[in-house]
């Protein structure tokens, strides 16, 4: 059954290259590259529409999730776009010291995908530095090497 409930369900399905209906038919085809280079995937704002939606109860939501991971995975997602790059470096940081740090993860993300947006973020960024309000330090957990070890252990997909 095709019969496009999710996509009409979707609140954000306008701004995607390809519907959620589309998602799983080019899965389905064996269309992998082009589902993973889609802007699609990280449009998703997990808001489960479609699946509520969905009368054959297909967790569209899953699956967006799994693709995630795949294109990061497998580093096939549009170039300069912010969503993955900003999903790498926050999963990086974190594993390095337990927690991530707001200045360093959006500079990070603004160096890779479009450094033109610090300057629009200077003003505000000074601000909360001067009030006290944004720290430009590393936090660092303890036992952080536990941590890694978690995260750099195989685990079983959902």
């Amino acid at each position: 059954m095709q019969c496009g409930t999710c996509s009409a369900a979707c609140p954000l399905s306008v701004y995607m290259d390809y519907t959620p209906r589309r998602i799983i038919a080019t899965v389905r085809e064996g269309f992998r590259e082009d589902v993973l280079r889609s802007q699609t995937i990280w449009l998703c704002a997990s808001c489960y529409a479609c699946r509520v939606r969905c009368p054959r109860e297909i967790n569209i939501t899953d699956v967006m999730y799994a693709l995630k991971r795949e294109a990061i995975r497998n580093r096939m997602y549009p170039p300069h776009f912010p969503i993955p790059i900003l999903a790498r470096a926050f999963f990086d940081m974190v594993k390095r010291r337990g927690r991530s740090t707001e200045f360093w993860l959006v500079l990070r993300m603004a160096l890779r995908s479009n450094p033109l947006i610090l300057l629009g973020m200077a003003k505000t960024g000074w601000h909360l530095w001067r009030t006290g309000r944004l720290s430009l330090g590393y936090e660092k957990i303890r036992g952080v090497g536990e941590l890694q070890k978690a995260l750099a252990s195989p685990r079983e997909e959902v």
